[in-house]
């Protein structure tokens, strides 16, 4: 009777972070020291700012500090999940919270929140392709949200005369 040799596949190698993921982390640290900056230089304003903008800022500064963690170390075990999972729902709040901040455009909505649309319909999907291991679209998705929604978004928080931007500048 011929008996079957078994060798025990190994494991992937968890992906690791190219030069654009090097740099998008990047950005997000240097963007996270901007808005610290900014806060504390803003300090005697802070009574003055609305609970609903402290959970704006909250919430983006939690997604803000993982993203660094997140794309630059190993991938797909348990911990790179829970902080996955933290980051999530960090983008998601913030999105969400994001619509009742509108102290910027006169009350009115502003460019940026069709950004929080857009990572309020995403984030699902980012988060679905993860567990369902669809890797090339999860991490498609996850470069694409930190791009657009945490990067580019940020930085549309200093200028036009709004208050990270005040703060920082003054």
């Amino acid at each position: 009777m011929a008996t079957i040799a078994t060798t025990r596949a190994k494991p992937p190698k968890p992906l690791t972070a190219d030069r654009f993921e090097q740099l998008l982390a990047a950005g997000a640290i240097i963007l996270l020291a901007f808005v610290v900056v900014a806060l504390a230089k803003g300090m005697p304003y802070w009574g003055k700012i609305p609970a609903t903008v402290w959970a704006h800022l909250g919430t983006m500064i939690v997604a803000l500090a993982l993203t660094p963690v997140m794309l630059l170390r190993r991938r797909g075990d348990r911990p790179h999940r829970v902080l996955g999972t933290i980051w999530v729902a960090a983008m998601l709040l913030s999105a969400l919270i994001s619509f009742s901040v509108r102290n910027a455009n006169h009350g009115n909505f502003s460019f940026i929140h069709i950004l929080s649309a857009w990572v309020v319909i995403q984030v699902p999907f980012l988060w679905w392709s993860a567990r369902t291991h669809r890797v090339a679209q999860h991490r498609g998705s996850v470069r694409g949200m930190v791009l657009g929604a945490l990067l580019i978004a940020g930085l549309f928080t200093f200028p036009f005369n709004r208050m990270l931007g005040q703060f920082l500048f003054s």
